[in-house]
């Protein structure tokens, strides 16, 4: 290897703040941060970023930062082994290494994950304004930035590909007829003494018909062919016998693909059973964490029992393409089938052909990673998972739209509800957020910004309201992250901003205290302090 003699100056592995000093690092990566950025003691023993704990590893064509010996952090790709050249196929190396391909020199070497971090868009311009920078490692850093944008493109055109065929055609899936047990899964069988009987008879006009009296109807029961009085002419065996209406699969208008009915139904009809893989509740954790870190937003599952969920993702029918509503056409339904429970979809009220069915998915919404809805019903709830609009909500609030109309001016209440902000107040990213439960507190956080596995136990109060010294009441906050003061240490820990003049700590650059791709992620709300309490020097 050929490479500059330059003394490492990165900053790459100093993730939160920039700055060195104390510092805990990844055992797997080059990562480190200061434990109080992490809001954590310094651990003993060994220890692994986030990152690393989920098991994020680096791939073919990505570009990284290679700490190489004495060498300063170069840019360089990551390359199949089997696409280098031969004599550094054959160079010796450990299980787990791969080779890189470095920027400038473009020499080989072969490399571990311990010793690469990742690069990432605007890395370039670190070295703006450097006097003594080598020409050979500014050449390296003009060539990674163009193959970065390069593979950007080549990435953002397949992605785009793949939009464009899914937009053809619905993603591929696996029809099955019936449930499908996985794992240690099982479906249940009962006999046949222990079926109940219906009091239906052959001789009745619909027997055990949608208009009849049947029992077993009415109990959510399917009747089997061996036990029901009316045998042949038994009406309520359509999970059985999977007499389903005709439908058909659309393209909606934002709500991805969806089913429309062709036919007229009736009120109480039954439309289609919902079939899947059965798993166990364990496999359904390990699935939604598998789509969570992959980016996946669609997901199939629906509850059977306590402990059986139905996924319709990979392996279903048509029904997996029903769209939610606020206002539903069509409902589920836990029927007994032969002895065990399963799913069917019936109609809510009469549905005109080519009628898109919908049913509510009375989605279990945690923290604020909830899902927005694009139902367009009058009493749209705006997210999956809250509870639709009634009639008597949606007329309060026209009255009061109509009462905003007027001329009059009056003195409009301040809104009590208490909202919270849609972003990590840490990070400034969002997803599933633990919310403040104190009054007239907005911020939230991630679980890991607060070193937590599990949400809190009762009523919680975020680390923006307690002394970041010595955890007692806060009296000044910084506005732009989780540090605050109590009245003994407020003194020269909080300064004015040039943003409005918010005051921040010393973790922030009072001319600059957020980045610029920040402004829109972070609220700017005062904390309000009793009145009969002393405005402090630094307090809002």
């Amino acid at each position: 290897m050929k490479l500059p003699m330059i003394p490492s100056s990165s900053s790459a592995t100093k993730k939160n703040c920039g700055k060195g000093g104390r510092l805990l690092c990844c055992e797997s990566c080059p990562a480190s941060f200061h434990p109080e950025c992490l809001s954590i003691e310094m651990p003993d023993g060994i220890w692994f970023c986030n990152e690393c704990t989920i098991g994020k590893k680096p791939h073919y064509k990505q570009i990284v930062w290679v700490k190489l010996g004495n060498y300063r952090w170069w840019p360089a790709e990551i390359c199949n082994p089997r696409l280098v050249p031969f004599n550094i196929q054959t160079l010796k190396h450990e299980i787990g290494d791969f080779p890189v391909f470095f920027f400038g020199s473009h020499d080989y070497y072969w490399i571990n994950q311990g010793r690469v971090f990742p690069y990432v868009e605007g890395d370039k311009s670190f070295a703006d304004g450097q006097i003594s920078i080598n020409k050979t490692f500014k050449k390296a850093l003009e060539e990674a930035a163009k193959r970065f944008q390069e593979l950007k493109a080549q990435r953002e055109s397949k992605e785009a590909l793949e939009m464009e065929r899914n937009s053809r055609k619905p993603p591929p899936y696996k029809v099955i007829k019936s449930n499908k047990p996985f794992g240690k899964v099982q479906i249940y069988m009962a006999d046949l003494s222990e079926i109940p009987r219906c009091n239906c008879k052959p001789t009745d006009e619909n027997p055990c018909g949608l208009d009849s009296q049947c029992l077993n109807r009415m109990l959510q029961y399917e009747c089997h062919p061996q036990v029901c009085p009316a045998a042949e002419l038994c009406q309520n065996q359509r999970f059985s016998q999977r007499l389903y209406p005709e439908t058909e699969v659309i393209k909606t208008e934002g709500r991805g693909w969806g089913l429309k009915a062709r036919t007229e139904l009736k009120k109480g009809e039954f439309v289609c059973e919902y079939v899947g893989e059965l798993i166990d509740s364990e496999e359904c954790r390990q699935r939604i964490k598998h789509a969570h870190e992959n980016h996946a937003t669609n997901f199939y599952m629906l509850t059977l029992t306590k402990d059986r969920v139905i996924d319709a993702g990979p392996k279903g029918n048509y029904s997996r393409f029903m769209n939610h509503s606020c206002n539903p056409n069509c409902e589920t339904q836990k029927w007994t089938v032969n002895g065990d429970v399963r799913v069917g979809l019936f109609a809510l009220c009469d549905i005109d052909p080519d009628t898109e069915l919908t049913f509510n998915y009375n989605l279990d919404c945690l923290g604020n990673g909830r899902t927005t809805c694009h139902c367009g019903s009058d009493n749209c709830s705006g997210f999956l998972g809250v509870r639709p609009k009634s009639a008597v909500v949606i007329e309060k609030e026209e009255k009061a739209k109509n009462a905003k109309l007027k001329a009059k001016k009056r003195k409009i209440k301040p809104d009590t509800k208490q909202t919270h902000e849609y972003f990590c107040f840490r990070c400034g990213d969002g997803g599933e957020l633990v919310m403040c439960d104190k009054k007239d507190c907005s911020k939230a956080y991630h679980l890991l910004c607060l070193n937590l596995t599990k949400p809190p136990y009762g009523r919680w109060e975020c680390p923006w309201h307690h002394c970041s010294v010595c955890e007692s009441p806060s009296a000044s906050f910084c506005q732009f992250c989780p540090s605050s003061f109590c009245k003994d240490h407020e003194r020269g820990s909080l300064v004015a901003s040039s943003l409005d003049g918010h005051l921040c700590c010393s973790n922030h650059n009072p001319k600059s205290p957020l980045a610029p791709e920040s402004f829109s992620k972070i609220k700017i709300k005062l904390e309000p302090q009793e009145p009969s309490e002393e405005m402090g020097g630094n307090s809002l």
